[in-house]
């Protein structure tokens, strides 16, 4: 673990440019609903990467915190991009919130309070404009339910993040009783049944301990 920790630090201090906003917001997540569970900095650079590589202007995001990820997202999409957010938890929600007037991104971002799934519903029902990203990261059982609306909410060339997918090894075993691992082998089923998906697994050791990444893209129908 000490020598995950230490090339993560590494490559983090060479390639990672994360700003004094970016580390308040990092750091103020012990004032939120799960405190210090955002993504690590070079987590992400990664998820800011992708964002550039396919073009996104407009990123859908499944559990807010404090907002760091979403930082990172809103200024891969830019000042003409768009990030909505879903945060189940007011108080966890107005961290956030301060973390976006902080970073100069909350003409970017649209922080939507409520039950995810109930969001992302609503925007199916509003014939939301189609997002060009997802990133999943939200509570873990219910991961089936947001991949779900996310296709609902893609178009052909949409790419799909879902965070927390290892679970230090647990997602392997077949039996187990964690809610937590049954929603991530349910949303991993999803991807390898729906011919629309095509997606991998990356796994990740670092200050974050052993997880991991599933990212997949939609295809035509």
């Amino acid at each position: 673990m000490e020598g995950w920790r230490a090339v993560d630090e590494y490559f983090t201090g060479l390639l990672v440019d994360e700003d004094d906003a970016l580390r308040a917001a990092r750091e103020s997540s012990v004032r939120t609903v799960l405190p210090m569970a955002d993504v690590a900095p070079n987590q992400g650079a990664f998820l800011a990467l992708v964002a550039r590589m396919c073009g996104a202007r407009r990123v859908l995001e499944f559990g807010t915190l404090a907002g760091y990820s979403t930082i990172w997202l809103a200024r891969a999409v830019g000042q003409d991009g768009c990030v909505v957010t879903l945060e189940i938890d007011e108080p966890t929600a107005e961290v956030a919130r301060e973390n976006f007037v902080r970073a100069g991104v909350s003409d970017v971002v649209d922080l939507v309070v409520g039950p995810a799934a109930v969001s992302a519903e609503a925007l199916v029902d509003a014939g939301a404009e189609p997002f060009d990203l997802v990133f999943i990261d939200a509570d873990k059982p219910s991961n089936p339910t947001y991949l779900a609306l996310a296709l609902r909410l893609s178009r052909p060339g949409t790419v799909i993040v879902c965070d927390n997918v290892v679970r230090n090894g647990a997602v392997a075993d077949a039996g187990s009783d964690d809610p937590r691992v049954a929603g991530v082998r349910a949303f991993t089923d999803m991807v390898a049944a729906d011919p629309r998906l095509s997606g991998t697994v990356l796994q990740t050791v670092g200050v974050k301990g052993w997880d991991g990444f599933a990212i997949a893209v939609v295809g035509e129908s």
